[in-house]
């Protein structure tokens, strides 16, 4: 899907029209968040945000899974499996899964720890815990009551914010902002800008901490792509967020393409892109999320061989904060579990 652009203008006749059904679905969703979910017996740590796209949460998952394996915990991801056919719950095998089955992400985080998809989450909890898992990194679900969460964390990108700061369909919204932060333990801002300035301050108000964080290119991929001149595409939440990325780490991006996020490549599409590249002496680059959704059962096809990954990992400006709230928010979960 790709968003509207009046999601992203302060004022707009389409939102205005669409405000009634807005109201109707945010009611419901906040009903929805009310509910009381399945205790999974061990800490759950989950990362969302506040409304549909993209805002950097794998690459903020993968870090946490860094950061929780310092701490000598055991971290499994628990994902729904967007875009996957498999319903679940099924652990995540790169050898025998594809994107396809799977969705893109969970096979992506599958490269570095153990990811269990299954749609209904509460259902995944089991094969989840049967993995020896001391800690649930679950990957989006913020407005999902099915699991209960000992600790929120929400990705939010500084330069997009939330648009119109309206509900769907009016805006990106996924729930009313107000019960959204009333269930916020805390705010990970993405990149520079201000567009969630106002946010930074009502979590902070909140006695809650505003963590800075920015996506930072692995060096092999900046090597791979040095001195050369590039064809980018991408279809993710934001395509423009990565081929900014990409020129602010110093690549001559001379063309670039979006598709709507988690898009099906075709074979034809990739070939054609392969083609533009080499006719105008290009190298062609993309996400490592998009290029997980072209992997088959065998690895990599040949037609999608010349291929450069730009690999990033998520960058935190106060490590040390991070690392105290996580604690914190560990000991606190199984404080909890213990009294009771």
């Amino acid at each position: 899907m790709r968003e509207p652009a009046f999601w992203h203008r302060p004022s707009s006749w389409t939102a205005f029209l669409l405000s009634p059904l807005a109201a109707l679905y945010g009611a419901v969703a906040v009903r929805r968040m009310q509910r009381s979910g399945t205790d999974a017996g061990i800490p759950v740590i989950c990362v969302g945000n506040y409304h549909v796209g993209g805002a950097g949460k794998t690459p903020t998952v993968l870090a946490l899974a860094k950061l929780l394996r310092e701490l000598d915990e055991r971290p499994v991801v628990l994902s729904r499996g967007y875009g996957g056919r498999l319903a679940g719950p099924v652990k995540v095998d790169r050898d025998n899964h594809t994107a396809t089955d799977v969705g893109d992400e969970p096979l992506m985080m599958a490269a570095s720890l153990p990811v269990v998809v299954s749609r209904d989450r509460a259902a995944g909890i089991a094969l989840v815990r049967a993995q020896n898992a001391s800690v649930i990194l679950m990957d989006d679900g913020f407005q999902n009551p099915s699991v209960t969460k000992d600790c929120c964390l929400i990705v939010i990108d500084g330069m997009r914010g939330v648009g119109n700061a309206r509900v769907i369909p009016a805006g990106p919204l996924r729930a009313p902002l107000s019960p959204q932060l009333a269930n916020t333990d805390a705010l990970i801002v993405v990149g520079d800008g201000y567009a969630a300035r106002t946010i930074e301050i009502e979590i902070e108000s909140r006695g809650k901490p505003v963590l800075s964080a920015h996506l930072k290119p692995e060096q092999a991929s900046l090597a791979a792509l040095s001195g050369k001149r590039a064809l980018a595409f991408a279809g993710i939440g934001d395509p423009a967020r990565f081929f900014n990325t990409l020129r602010s780490s110093g690549v001559d991006v001379v063309r670039n393409t979006a598709f709507a996020d988690h898009h099906a490549f075709t074979k034809d599409e990739i070939e054609q892109l392969v083609a533009d590249a080499k006719r105008d002496g290009l190298t062609l680059v993309t996400t490592e999320k998009d290029l997980a959704r072209l992997r088959g059962p065998d690895g990599m096809p040949a037609w999608a061989q010349a291929i450069v990954p730009f690999a990033v990992t998520m960058q935190f400006e106060q490590p040390d904060t991070l690392r105290r709230f996580v604690s914190d928010q560990l000991f606190k979960a199984r404080e909890r579990r213990l009294g009771k």
